[in-house]
């Protein structure tokens, strides 16, 4: 299972759905995390919940003194979930990426599911995309913190 996070303010348009989450006049005051998930064909539920864990109390936002030392439940910031199966690509070969990697949307969903209800649980407010749906999602990066989990 793979994460990718940033600081966020970001617009969904998914079939039939828009959803506007992290916007703010002041962005340096944002303190919420984007996360695209990729669930891979070996992952299970005990990754899911260790990666929340991680998400949740991953220090990464600045304090007053401008040092990494605050997480999601030191901030009260949200996080923002987003199906991303492309996150499991494999580039080693060609120039055409495999996804066969990437796990099958009925074993995959649950997952995701998993994820984001173990994000409420730790008291993470979360938003969602649609599970699968093609999306187009607009997100402002702000900030140096972009990490892979």
């Amino acid at each position: 299972m793979r994460a990718e996070g940033s600081a966020w303010v970001a617009n969904f348009n998914a079939p039939g759905q828009v959803v506007i989450a992290g916007e703010g006049p002041d962005l340096d005051a944002l303190r919420s995390r984007a996360s695209l998930l990729g669930v891979a064909e070996a992952d299970d539920a005990a990754a899911a919940l260790r990666l929340a864990d991680q998400v949740a109390k991953l220090r990464v936002f600045e304090n007053d003194e401008g040092k990494f030392d605050q997480s999601l439940l030191d901030t009260g910031g949200a996080a923002l979930v987003v199906s991303q199966f492309t996150l499991i690509a494999d580039t080693a070969k060609g120039n055409r990426p495999s996804f066969s990697g990437a796990a099958r949307p009925e074993a995959a969903e649950p997952l995701y599911e998993t994820f984001c209800a173990a994000l409420r649980e730790l008291g993470v407010p979360v938003e969602t995309g649609v599970f699968g749906a093609r999306m187009a999602v607009e997100l402002v990066n702000n900030g140096p913190v972009t990490i892979v989990l």
